[in-house]
């Protein structure tokens, strides 16, 4: 032990700051989930979102056990062996020696499960939810332990035993029933097969969590994890420090306000690390942020590049009429958006002129390829109402982590500003409906 005795403090430093590094990787989830603002469904477009609601399906599956409707379940079996052991030994004095003593554990036999698509449903509508490769925490429906005299030990078992076994059975069931309250945090795509926002697992986010606790229980059992972290890492530092004086023979209590400076200095390593999480996490919010509005500003490029078709369908049948060559001009005026605190003109939705285009010339509404364009602008001009309310609800959080204290300190070292709010007035999302009824 006194050969080692000089390495102790260097390897308890390199523990403390290993925990405090995993302490703050997780405070940093906790911070993500605490300040990230619950969407509705409705609101949801492109981005890392926040969103509570019950889990629903039009088509649940049946547990395995419980025979509850669900959207995700696993089960397990298993079963109890318990075996004497007969070990030699050589005792102090060089005798041989045999004593005896009884193992016992458990040993998995069987299980299985299965997880679904779903819908997130709140107060607003639905949103689709691809649960594939994210942490699901799930509630436990079903936890019984029986014997062969009931017919669950084989009716839902294997047939065989293990070894030793003392033909003891338990039979646990966790699951996401229909119905029941969820907290999920995940990334936001647009489906493929409708203009509407799903949740689905990316490489690129932070976290992908499907929960049956609710935010309050996930942070707390974040936080009370980082402390623990922490005062690991605090024990490591002085403990290795205190192991080495002993070892070499030196009071401790000779070297108290040394092992007052190494807490002093822990907790400055942690209040840097601190610092940097902070800043990083501002920083990654700021990029989200200018995402969101580059979304925006796409989708109406793309409703301009519309636009020309549009234009081209409807002087075939308007002449030379001066009030739709206004309302032309004003459509291909939209080339892109005024970035928010911009000086500029402001960006409204297109549908009043259309429908106005299409009243004044009711040939329009019998065109194939006018329909197909109108169809094309409306879904469009879905995804910019669906890009704006994303743009508002994270800028509104950015500007939120620069006013709080202490945050806003740590903004000011890199001189961040608040972000404008998109006020266009004129951009509707249809609401997504989903039938939600069971099928006969």
């Amino acid at each position: 032990m006194a050969d080692f005795a000089p390495f102790l403090p260097l390897f308890g430093a390199f523990l403390a700051l290993g925990s405090l590094i995993v302490a703050f990787q997780n405070g940093r989830r906790r911070r993500l989930i605490d300040n990230l603002p619950t969407s509705k469904t409705t609101g949801v477009f492109i981005g890392f979102v926040e969103l509570k609601g019950t889990a629903e399906s039009v088509e649940p599956v049946e547990s395995f056990l419980a025979k509850r409707a669900c959207v995700h379940y696993a089960w397990s079996v298993q079963e109890h062996w318990s075996r004497t052991v007969t070990e030699t030994y050589t005792d102090d004095k060089g005798n041989t020696q045999t004593r005896t003593r009884t193992e016992s554990g458990w040993t998995q036999v069987a299980d299985g499960g299965e997880t679904i698509l779903f819908y997130l449903q709140d107060d607003c509508g639905v949103i689709l939810i691809r649960p594939a490769g994210a942490k699901i925490e799930p509630l436990t429906i079903f936890d019984e332990t029986c014997t062969p005299l009931n017919a669950l030990y084989y009716g839902k078992g294997p047939a065989g035993a293990v070894p030793h076994s003392t033909f003891m059975r338990r039979f646990v069931e966790v699951a996401i029933p229909i119905k029941v309250n969820l907290y999920l945090v995940g990334q936001a795509r647009e489906r493929q097969d409708m203009v509407a926002p799903e949740i689905a697992a990316d490489k690129t986010a932070p976290m992908f969590l499907i929960s049956t606790r609710s935010e309050e229980q996930v942070s707390s059992g974040m936080k009370w994890g980082s402390r623990g972290w922490i005062f690991l890492g605090l024990l490591a530092a002085i403990g290795f420090k205190v192991m080495s004086d002993i070892a070499r023979n030196i009071d401790p209590q000779q070297q108290v306000v040394l092992y007052v400076a190494i807490a002093a200095a822990y907790f400055f390593v942690g209040l840097l690390l601190w610092i940097w999480m902070v800043y990083n996490a501002l920083v990654d919010v700021r990029q989200r942020v200018r995402a969101a509005w580059a979304l925006v500003d796409i989708q109406i490029k793309r409703r301009f590049d519309l636009i020309p078709n549009l234009v081209n369908c409807v002087q075939g049948y308007q002449g030379h009429e001066a009030q739709v060559q206004e309302e032309l001009a004003a459509l291909r005026s939209q080339l892109s958006a005024t970035p928010p605190g911009v000086a500029g003109p402001d960006h409204a939705a297109v549908s009043a002129q259309i429908i106005a285009i299409a009243e004044r010339y009711p040939e329009l509404k019998a065109n194939d390829a006018f329909l197909a364009l109108q169809k094309s602008l409306s879904d469009t001009e879905q995804r910019i109402a669906l890009a704006r309310s994303y743009f508002n609800e994270i800028a509104t959080h950015y500007n939120t982590r620069l006013e709080i204290v202490p945050e806003r300190y740590v903004a000011a070292l890199g001189a961040m500003k608040p972000q404008s709010l998109m006020e266009a007035n004129e951009f509707e999302r249809a609401p997504v409906t989903v039938d939600l009824t069971p099928s006969k």
